[in-house]
């Protein structure tokens, strides 16, 4: 039995794994500040002894001794790191040189949870893990881009200077049960808005394209990386490679809720990517992994979800704590 800590716990992602940890046996220490993550996402763990949850943020040091840590501390969505964009890079740099230090203390493996965001607007399609990216450090989105940017290079810094044990996963778009009705995301936007009956919103005109990778296929990749030789300690894209357009999720969307809401189109943001997919050679290779849930069958199994959410109302979170910082 190891003892793993998952930072960003209460997570949409961090919850799922710490659910996988525990039911591989481990003790699962979940430590999130509740600024996006929620203990609506953990309540079905409380009750296991194996877990404990502590209400922390990353930006503070702490000292734990574990075997294992995921680094998954850190608003995903542009309308939450864009809310508190100095707290966003603080949660990035400092969430990681303190997950870096505690690993070295305790010689345990740690993961960076990064992100296809490094690669900006990229000009190689699809991405690998080679590409250096498209990054524009002074817009609305370097917040998260840089500052996940700088947790790699921290995260290499200490491989290099200290030995210490890491992984670096890079996250593609991912959905499924358990995403936050209100953060932003296209998925979760269009469901909703379908399910409620109103407008789907595109932004641009909806050719802008994007990989959706299941969050039961992206945590079984995270999973199969942390567990993979010492050896494989360069970063690793982990997504579904197969590209839609905005436009052709939208579609997928109203047929699916069988909604009849319409299609409406809103000013292109600022930095946003025209192209987004990963080439996943070195996960098929160094993890055989490849995602086995297709859009469709993923979006079903979300807009199951969050009907259900709609008929428990108390459940349903279309908010979040979005607190200022210095």
């Amino acid at each position: 039995m190891k003892r793993i800590l998952v930072t960003g716990g209460a997570g949409f992602l961090g919850a799922h794994i710490c659910e996988r940890m525990l039911d591989s046996g481990h003790k699962v220490i979940c430590l999130d500040n509740l600024y996006t993550g929620s203990m609506a996402n953990i309540a079905h763990l409380s009750g296991n002894p194996r877990f404990e949850f502590i209400e922390w943020d990353v930006c503070d040091p702490i000292d734990i001794a574990v075997d294992e840590i995921y680094n998954f501390a850190c608003p995903a969505s542009p309308p939450h790191y864009q809310a508190d964009p100095i707290r966003t890079m603080k949660i990035s740099f400092h969430g990681a040189i303190n997950m870096l230090y505690l690993a070295r203390k305790h010689g345990a493996k740690v993961m960076q949870a990064s992100t296809s965001e490094i690669y900006g607007d990229p000009l190689v399609h699809p991405q690998t893990e080679t590409y250096w990216g498209n990054v524009n450090s002074t817009g609305i989105r370097a917040c998260y881009d840089e500052g996940k940017r700088a947790a790699e290079t921290l995260f290499y810094d200490y491989h290099r200077q200290h030995g210490t044990n890491i992984r670096v996963v890079r996250i593609f778009n991912t959905y499924g049960p358990g995403m936050n009705a209100g953060d932003g995301r296209v998925v979760s936007n269009f469901i909703v808005q379908a399910l409620a009956g109103d407008d789907l919103t595109v932004y641009g005109d909806g050719s802008q394209t994007r990989s959706f990778c299941y969050r039961d296929d992206l945590v079984e990749g995270i999973i199969r990386l942390m567990n993979a030789p010492d050896h494989v300690t360069f970063p690793v894209n982990i997504g579904n490679p197969n590209e839609f357009t905005v436009k052709q999720l939208a579609e997928i969307v109203l047929e699916l809720t069988q909604s009849k809401s319409r299609l409406i189109s809103l000013p292109l943001p600022q930095d946003d990517p025209t192209q987004r997919c990963p080439d996943i050679s070195r996960a098929r290779e160094f993890l055989d992994w490849e995602p086995s849930v297709q859009l469709r069958e993923g979006v079903l199994k979300t807009i199951a979800y969050f009907r259900n959410q709609r008929s428990n109302p108390s459940r349903l979170e279309t908010k979040t704590r979005v607190e200022a910082s210095a």
